[in-house]
C-alpha cells in the first residue's frame, strides 16, 4: 500500500483477516473503557484486580484463554423453572452450577460451615457472607475453565452490587417470569428427588419410572399462602435488581413448556453482544428457488447500503452489454446450458472486486449452486461472513411461483392468489413464464435440495431461517444475524 497517494484504499483481505481473527474487538478492549457496571475482558480486569505489575497479569489471562467460557445468572420467582433451565444449561454447556444450597455445603470452606450454621438457625445467609462464597467458588479452577450458572442470586440488589464490586460480572443474565396464578398452581404440584436433585411435577412433568416415584419428597414451604409470600418478596426485590444488568439481560416468558424455555435460554447465552467493532457485512443468501433470496437481498441493500450481487443479472448484463465474458456467455444463453463454473466466477470477481463491494460490504446469492462452487468462491477470497438459509416448503413455493403471471399488454405481474388480475379482461391474456411450470420448478428444487447438505456442511456458522412467513418477519430474523456477532461454540 503506497502511503503516497490519498485515499488510501485498504485491500481487501485486511479487513477480512481483523474480523476473522477479532483484531478490531481486541483493538476497543486495550483502548476504550466500557462502562463499571458491565466490564468485559483484559483492560477491565485489570481495572478491577488492578494488580502490581500489571503484565504478568495480562499473560496470565491470555493463558486461561476463558474469555468466552459462560458466565450466566439466571433469575426468576417460585416456581418459574430457573433450577431445572439452569442444571440444563450446565449439562448443555458443561459448566458449574452455583446455588445456595451447593455453596454452603463445600465441606472444606470455613466461610461454607459459617454460611451452613446460620443458614440452619435463620433460613437465610447475609449477603456478604454469600458473596464471599461465590468469590471463592469462582476462584476453582473448573469455573475459571468452563464457566458457571448462577441460580437465583442475587437475590437483593444489596448482592448484585456486592458482586460486581468484587469484579464478578456477567455475560448473560436471564429472568424468567410467569403470571403468579400459574406459579401458585406449579409449586403445589412440585416433588424433589433428594438423590439427584431433580424437579418434577405431579401435572406437568411425572417421572414414568417406578423407583424415582417413590422416593420423591415434597419440598417444604410451598402452600399457597408461603408461596404467595414469597412471590411478593420476589416482587419487591427483583425491580432493583433488573437495573444493576443493562444491555446484558433478557426476559423469558416461564408460562411455556420447560423445552421451549430452555432452547429460548440457551440461544440467548450462546450469543455474543454487540460492539463498536468495525464490520463490513458480506453475506450469502442460500435457499431454493422462490424462496425470497431477491426479495431480502434488495430490503437489505436498500437498508444497508451494501451492493446487491445476483449472479444471474451479472451474466444478463454482461451479455446486453456485450462485454468480452458476455460474447462468451451468449451461446450459452441460446442453447440455454449452464454457464461454466469457470466463466461464472470470473465475471463475479470482476464485480466484488469493484470498490464499492469492498468497502459497503455485499449481499449475495444465486450462487454457490453446489459445492465446487463453494470452493471456487473461498479460493477466489470471496468469503462471506454471514450465510443464511431459506428453508420453504415444497408446497409453499410451488404456490408462490406457478401462480405467477403477466399480462403480455401492459408487463404488469400478477399472482393468481396473491395479486389476482383486477377484471376478467386482463385474467383472459395472462401468460405464465416457461420457468414457472410445475416441472420447471419442481427440476430446480430437486437439483438445490440435492446440493444443499454439502452446502449446509461447508457454511457450519450458517444461520437456518423459516422462509415462509411475512417476508418483513424474514427480513428482521436476517437483520439480527447480521448486527449480532455469531454465537462462538462452546468446546
Amino acid at each position: 500500500m503506497d502511503a503516497t497517494i490519498a485515499p488510501h484504499r485498504i485491500p481487501p483481505e485486511m479487513p477480512q483477516y481483523g474480523e476473522e481473527n477479532h483484531i478490531f474487538e481486541l483493538m476497543q478492549v486495550l483502548t476504550t473503557w466500557v462502562s463499571a457496571l458491565h466490564p468485559q475482558n483484559m483492560l477491565e480486569q485489570l481495572l478491577i484486580h488492578q494488580p502490581e505489575d500489571p503484565i504478568p497479569f495480562m499473560i496470565q489471562h491470555l493463558h486461561r484463554d476463558n474469555d468466552n467460557v459462560p458466565r450466566i445468572v439466571i433469575l426468576g420467582p417460585p416456581a418459574s423453572g430457573k433450577t431445572t433451565i439452569a442444571m440444563w444449561l450446565c449439562k448443555h454447556l458443561n459448566s458449574s452450577l452455583l446455588t445456595l444450597e451447593n455453596l454452603i455445603l463445600n465441606e472444606f470452606s470455613y466461610t461454607a460451615t459459617e454460611a451452613r450454621r446460620l443458614y440452619l438457625q435463620r433460613k437465610t445467609v447475609p449477603s456478604a457472607l454469600l458473596v464471599q462464597l461465590i468469590q471463592e467458588r469462582l476462584a476453582e479452577e473448573d469455573c475459571i475453565k468452563q464457566g458457571w450458572i448462577l441460580d437465583g442470586i442475587p437475590e437483593t440488589r444489596e448482592q448484585a452490587l456486592r458482586i460486581q464490586t468484587l469484579g464478578i460480572t456477567p455475560r448473560h443474565v436471564i429472568v424468567l417470569s410467569a403470571p403468579d396464578t400459574v406459579l401458585i398452581e406449579r409449586n403445589l404440584g412440585k416433588r424433589i428427588d433428594p438423590q439427584t436433585g431433580e424437579i418434577y411435577h405431579t401435572t406437568f412433568d411425572w417421572p414414568p419410572e417406578s423407583e424415582i416415584q417413590n422416593r420423591l419428597m415434597v419440598p417444604e414451604d410451598i402452600s399457597e399462602l408461603e408461596t404467595a409470600q414469597k412471590l411478593l418478596e420476589y416482587h419487591r426485590n427483583i425491580v432493583r435488581v433488573i437495573p444493576s444488568y443493562p444491555k446484558i439481560l433478557k426476559v423469558i416468558s416461564a408460562d411455556q413448556p420447560c423445552v421451549d424455555v430452555f432452547y429460548q435460554a440457551l440461544t440467548y447465552v450462546q450469543s455474543n453482544h454487540r460492539t463498536n467493532a468495525p464490520f463490513t457485512p458480506r453475506v450469502l443468501l442460500l435457499g431454493p428457488v422462490g424462496s425470497g433470496k431477491s426479495l431480502q437481498a434488495a430490503l437489505l441493500a436498500q437498508k444497508y447500503r451494501l451492493v446487491n450481487v445476483c449472479c444471474g443479472q451479472l451474466l444478463k448484463e454482461a451479455v446486453a452489454d456485450r462485454t468480452t465474458f458476455g460474447e462468451l456467455i451468449q451461446p450459452f444463453f441460446e442453447k440455454e446450458m449452464a454457464v461454466p463454473d469457470s466463466l461464472l466466477m470470473k465475471v463475479l470477481s470482476q464485480r466484488l472486486d469493484q470498490q464499492d463491494c469492498i468497502q459497503k460490504g455485499w449481499v449475495l446469492h444465486g450462487v454457490p449452486r453446489d459445492l465446487d462452487q463453494a470452493h471456487l468462491l473461498n479460493r477466489l477470497g470471496y468469503n462471506p461472513n454471514r450465510v443464511f438459509f431459506l428453508n420453504v416448503p415444497f408446497d409453499s413455493i410451488m404456490e408462490r411461483l406457478t401462480l405467477r403471471r403477466i399480462d403480455p399488454v401492459t408487463g404488469e405481474r400478477y399472482h393468481l392468489m396473491y395479486k389476482p388480475p383486477p377484471t376478467m379482461e386482463i385474467q383472459a391474456r395472462l401468460l405464465q413464464n416457461p420457468k414457472d411450470a410445475e416441472e420447471q420448478v419442481k427440476l430446480k428444487m430437486d437439483l438445490f435440495y440435492r446440493n444443499s447438505a454439502d452446502l449446509e456442511q461447508l457454511y457450519g456458522s450458517a444461520i437456518t431461517l423459516n422462509g415462509d412467513q411475512d417476508p418483513y418477519t424474514v427480513f428482521e430474523y436476517i437483520e439480527s444475524g447480521i448486527i449480532n456477532p455469531l454465537p462462538k461454540k462452546i468446546p
